[in-house]
């Protein structure tokens, strides 16, 4: 129990410490975001969990995969922002996201690679 709590406080700590950089510098802030820490932080806990290497290996594998419908999000989010607000922004974002998402995973099926 004590090992998740620690997962927790660390994961959530990277979290607020990215937050915080970006209330002072836009630029610092979106770097360090855009750094894949989630995905290695979650690397870090499956190899210390002694998961199998293959579990781990297929984890960075699906990762890239699933990034790459998520890239319009970050082209349209400035953009919708400026006319609809947060909220609604945030909604359209993540239905855009959703539907490139479905697109994508059909789209490569025909490659062999399998999403959905």
């Amino acid at each position: 129990m004590n090992w998740i709590i620690l997962k927790y406080l660390f994961t959530a700590g990277a979290v607020v410490l990215i937050s915080e950089i970006a209330k002072k510098s836009d630029r610092l802030g979106g770097l360090i975001a855009a750094l894949p820490l989630v995905t290695v932080l979650t690397l870090l806990w499956l190899y210390i969990e002694d998961q199998p290497k293959e579990k781990i290996a297929n984890h960075a594998y699906y990762t890239f995969w699933y990034v790459l419908p998520t890239l319009p999000m970050f082209i349209i989010f400035p953009y919708f922002l400026k006319k609809f607000g947060f909220w609604l922004t945030l909604s359209l974002s993540v239905i855009v996201t959703l539907v490139a998402f479905y697109i994508f995973a059909k789209f490569i099926k025909f490659f062999g690679i399998e999403l959905l």
